[in-house]
């Protein structure tokens, strides 16, 4: 089951590429700042999925590190392609993105553990 949900993360930030660099990109959701609200949830999801398959604190910063390198290099790849655009502003998404699903991450054992503990 660890493999299939590995491979399933590893197709997940293949899409991720793929979406970032081919000419058609999927449509924004049509109001102000979308697609950085895009961005944001991509990268999010992303880090959360594999801080979530693995404990150990120093894995979560290499995958952390990884996930927000990933966001900076394809910012650069769409100013190199001449059909799509580097903005800053995305990469900042991708980045706070990661953060935030690697803190969602943490604080589901807290909750977890806290689940029965709370007084009436």
């Amino acid at each position: 089951m660890r493999a299939a949900a590995l491979a399933g993360g590893w197709l997940y930030a293949a899409a991720i590429v793929w979406l970032s660099l081919t000419p058609e990109p999927v449509p924004g959701p049509g109001f102000a700042f979308g697609d950085k609200l895009q961005h944001f949830l991509a990268y999010a999801l992303l880090m959360f999925w594999f801080a979530f398959l693995h404990q150990r604190a120093s894995e979560r910063l290499a995958y952390a590190a990884a996930w927000i390198a990933l966001g900076a290099a394809l910012e650069f790849a769409q100013g190199a392609t001449g059909y799509r655009s580097f903005e800053l502003a995305d990469m900042a998404a991708n980045a706070l993105g990661v953060l935030f699903g690697a803190l969602a991450a943490l604080s589901l054992p807290r909750a977890a553990a806290a689940g029965g503990k709370e007084k009436p």
